[in-house]
């Protein structure tokens, strides 16, 4: 099993926010990077304990909503 990522540290980018669940970082002036990372959050609280492979989860979901949502042809 690989480690679980609790808080990135892409020091090539500027950080812009850091939320419960993703780090989302500056790409030049009209783009951001979002990392999902393993971090899970109750109550409005972040717990120190990760979940290994939350983040890849919740990338694949979004995919396929993007995919299912977006435009057909």
């Amino acid at each position: 099993m690989t480690s679980a990522l609790h808080t990135s540290a892409l020091t090539s980018l500027p950080l812009l926010a850091r939320g419960k669940v993703r780090d989302n970082y500056a790409v030049g002036d009209d783009r951001i990077l979002m990392v999902a990372s393993d971090r899970i959050s109750a109550f409005d609280v972040i717990m120190g304990q990760p979940i290994p492979g939350k983040g890849e989860l919740l990338t694949k979901m979004a995919l396929w909503w993007f995919d299912e949502l977006g435009p057909k042809g």
